[in-house]
Formats: C-alpha cells, sequence, structure tokens
C-alpha cells in the first residue's frame, strides 16, 4: 500500500475508533512501527489526526463548546434509543434515580414515563417536561439552579438540593469519555452537579454512544473507575472496549449494527 492510500486509511480508523495504538495499526497494514509513528507525525503536522503516547486519537483539545439540546437530540438517536432500552432493564419499581441532564437521559425518561411507583430526581427540565406531558406516576423531584445551553439545572442551588438525597441508581449523560480524562463536560457547574448526584447514588451507570470516547470536554466529571457500569452501543471501537473494560466495573454494550457484538 502507498503511504497515501495508508494515511488516508489510518485518518478513517481513528475516525472509526476514536483512538488507536500504534501496535494495532502496524500490524493492520503490514508495516513497521516506525513507519506508522511517521504517518501520525505527518498527519499530525496536518491536523487530520492528534498524536498521543503510543498512538493516536480524534484531534482537538479539551473543549469549553456545549451544544444545545435541541442540536444533539438530533444526532446518535438510534445508538441513544438502544441505550435507553437497555437502562430500563436496570430500573425496578420502588427505586429513587437519578437522571441527570443530557439526551440520552432524556430518551431513557421517555422509556419511563409508562412506568409507576418510582421517583426520579433530574436537574434537566426537559427531562422533568417528558413526565409531566406523560401524564406520568412516577414522582418526579426536579432541582432548582442556573440553565446551561443543554438545559441542566447547575449552580449552588441544585447541588445543594440533592446533597441530602439517597439514590439507588444514577443514570449520568456525559460530553466526553477519554482514557486519561475520564467521563467529561464542557460546563465547569455541570460537572459539578453531577459529581454531586455520584455523591448521592449508591450506583452509577453512564449512558455514552460510541462518539463520546476520544472527546474531551474542560472539566471532568468522574475518573473511570468511579463509575459502576458504561452502557454504549456496538460501533465503540476495540481500543475503547479494551479500556473500558479494563478500568470500568461493567461494560455492556447493545446492538445498532447488523453485525455481531464484539466479545
Amino acid at each position: 500500500m502507498l503511504a497515501d492510500a495508508r494515511r488516508t486509511a489510518i485518518v478513517a480508523t481513528v475516525a472509526r475508533e476514536r483512538v488507536v495504538r500504534v501496535s494495532d495499526l502496524a500490524e493492520q497494514f503490514g508495516v513497521s512501527l516506525v513507519t506508522v509513528r511517521r504517518d501520525i507525525e505527518a498527519l499530525d503536522d496536518a491536523g487530520l489526526v492528534q498524536k498521543i503516547h503510543g498512538g493516536a486519537k480524534v484531534p482537538g483539545g479539551a473543549g469549553t463548546h456545549e451544544p444545545g439540546f435541541e442540536l444533539k437530540s438530533t444526532l446518535g438517536t438510534l445508538e441513544k434509543q438502544a441505550i435507553a432500552k437497555e437502562a430500563v432493564l436496570l430500573v425496578r419499581d420502588g427505586m429513587a434515580i437519578g437522571l441527570s441532564a443530557g439526551t440520552t437521559t432524556w430518551a431513557l425518561a421517555k422509556e419511563l414515563s409508562s412506568r409507576a411507583n418510582l421517583t426520579v430526581v433530574t436537574n434537566s427540565v426537559k427531562i422533568a417536561d417528558v413526565f409531566q406531558e406523560a401524564a406520568s406516576r412516577v414522582s418526579v423531584i426536579l432541582t432548582g439552579g442556573e440553565r446551561t445551553p443543554s438545559d441542566a439545572l447547575v449552580g449552588p442551588i441544585a447541588t445543594q438540593s440533592v446533597r441530602s438525597l439517597h439514590l439507588d441508581v444514577l443514570f449520568l449523560g456525559v460530553h466526553g469519555v477519554d482514557q486519561d480524562a475520564g467521563f467529561t463536560t464542557p460546563n465547569l457547574l455541570e460537572a459539578e452537579m453531577d459529581r454531586a448526584l455520584i455523591d448521592a447514588a449508591r450506583r452509577v451507570v453512564v449512558l455514552a454512544d460510541h462518539s463520546k470516547w476520544g472527546t474531551v470536554g474542560i472539566s471532568t466529571i468522574a475518573a473511570m473507575e468511579e463509575v459502576d457500569e458504561v452502557i454504549s452501543d456496538d460501533q465503540l471501537g476495540h481500543e475503547a472496549q479494551r479500556v473500558l473494560r479494563e478500568r470500568v466495573g461493567s461494560l455492556r454494550l447493545v446492538r445498532t449494527t447488523a453485525h455481531p457484538l464484539a466479545s
């Protein structure tokens, strides 16, 4: 394979896997580690990938840009719906559950809106609206606070409102997942609120589709080891799966494609 074709293939692999190792690329293309490192350096110079220790990742640094809820709700809808349907299986009658703000947790709220004998604590106006519009029999506790572009309620009032609560399980939506930065958000106050929800919960389950891997927001919500389970989809790259299985309590993948789930 010529260098230009190989480098084009490397960019495509990084876009799919989010993070790749030099050794894996060398095996994939049948070339030496030195050749792959040179390819990555050239692609990094061109801004097409970001060189990291031992590999490459999708380009981009720690972000503070926070897309609005309406835009995010149109992205990855198939994956979010499949993840939400899987998360419902963890909810039993009589539970007190937390739903952080986010479009995947919003999808879960829609799955839960027909249930009864549940208490939901949330800092998302959009999620509270789901239960109200469905005339749901779920008891909903909405925190106060200031509103972010993603329709999260944050700030001292929001965090204080959950500090004395005890949740059976928290379903946490995140902006990004990174092997070094952990679970992140572009909003500092939202990170603080999410950490307060984590402290109130006996069990923490992150809902994050494959596109979140390799994305880094400016503030870390939690390290991987602080989370009990991640529910993602079967398009999650092999390297991401390896890291999450090693460092998170449990990784659960839902099928959104025709091919078998990776083991």
